[in-house]
């Protein structure tokens, strides 16, 4: 792409008043941006709105200096940093079905990855509060989905999003032919939010890809993200919700993948735990149950290794260890207080603080606000 074809389509994508549905229909009648502000005005009214011809025919004030940042951006590491427009080769085909797919996509990540790679591809999302628990699955998952040859695509938040990015590169290892992950974010290619997944996201661009349509310099506005969420759903054969509370992002995206035609997959939790009441609504709504990587990749039709350590970890095979520590049993599956324990177990308060020390310092149990206590499945 040279610069003049970068301002081309920069300037069409800033264009105010022109969105994606009008942008495309130009894109048709015309060919290449180029050519749409070559056109005179009675030829674009063909197409347009007089307001919108009038946009057209005016250079948006921050084009130059889009333009410059986002030059500079590509030249500083050419192929590893590449912006990909509608039409373009490398233009995934799961975004060309969606209902607005973005006239274009910046990409950062190495230049053996490209989005049209993403045959077998699964988004991971949930909540940026998850219970330990639900920290632990969307780890445990995205490993599980990543030892499969699946692609984990996320967006890069808080909690859920960043601990399914994680497994999934901790089973690539450093294997330079898996294309591990991709975190699709609500920024500009040039800045990270939130700012502590700095190192996670240096270590996406070794060994996956980040992706947004948003120009270079674009903060983190709210509105973004739940367009952001379409490509997460756009870019996956399915979307797995781990955890989510009633009103959130993950259920924007479980419904995006919905109405495109996508499967979706939900966790169960607690019925005490406020971050299950998503997954459990969707669930009544016909999404499938999960429990273990092996049914969503036999939903999907896809081969199913056998069950690796990781997805036993994953949060459905618990229940041996009850018989070997009585307290697990005790505290069974629901956050429980320490009165509670008492109760159950006939221990004094002293004896099971200490026991329950020594389980969270082994990583089977974890300790919640308000002083309550949840197993973490590990066994």
């Amino acid at each position: 792409m040279t610069r003049d074809e970068l301002s081309d389509w920069l300037r069409l994508a800033l264009t105010p008043g022109v969105g994606p549905g009008t942008a495309r229909r130009l894109l048709a009648a015309f060919g290449l941006p180029g050519a749409i502000f070559a056109q005179p005005r009675t030829a674009l009214l063909q197409v347009a709105t007089p307001e919108q011809a009038q946009a057209l025919g005016q250079l948006p004030e921050a084009l130059p200096a889009l333009v410059a940042d986002t030059w500079q951006w590509l030249q500083a590491d050419p192929g590893v940093r590449r912006v990909v427009t509608l039409g373009d080769p490398a233009y995934p085909q799961s975004l060309l079905e969606i209902a607005d797919p973005p006239l274009l996509l910046h990409v950062l990540g190495p230049p053996q990855f490209d989005l049209t790679q993403l045959r077998q591809a699964i988004a991971v999302v949930g909540s940026r509060n998850p219970t330990p628990q639900g920290l632990g699955h969307a780890k445990a998952f995205g490993r599980a989905l990543g030892e499969a040859g699946w692609t984990v695509i996320s967006g890069l938040a808080l909690g859920v999003d960043g601990a399914a990015h994680e497994g999934a590169l901790e089973a690539a290892g450093n294997d330079p032919r898996q294309l591990a992950t991709v975190a699709v974010v609500g920024t500009g290619l040039d800045r990270v939010y939130p700012a502590r997944h700095r190192p996670l996201a240096q270590h996406i661009a070794r060994q996956g890809l980040l992706v947004s349509e948003f120009p270079l310099g674009t903060p983190p506005l709210t509105q973004n993200f739940p367009r952001r969420n379409r490509l997460i759903a756009g870019l996956a054969r399915g979307t797995l919700v781990v955890e989510a509370a009633l009103q959130s992002g993950s259920l924007i995206t479980a419904r995006l993948a919905a109405e495109q035609g996508k499967d979706v997959f939900a966790i169960p939790g607690s019925i005490h735990s406020p971050q299950a009441r998503g997954c459990h609504a969707l669930i009544r709504q016909g999404a499938k149950l999960v429990e273990k990587v092996q049914d969503i990749l036999e939903d999907l039709g896809a081969q199913v290794p056998p069950a690796a350590p990781s997805d036993r970890q994953s949060g459905a095979e618990t229940e041996p260890q009850e018989a070997d520590d009585p307290m697990l049993a005790a505290i069974g599956h629901d956050p429980v207080g320490l009165d509670a324990l008492v109760a159950r177990t006939g221990w004094p308060a002293a004896q099971l603080q200490a026991r329950l020390l020594e389980l969270e310092i082994d990583g089977h149990v974890a300790r919640l606000p308000g002083g309550l206590f949840q197993r973490i499945g590990q066994a």
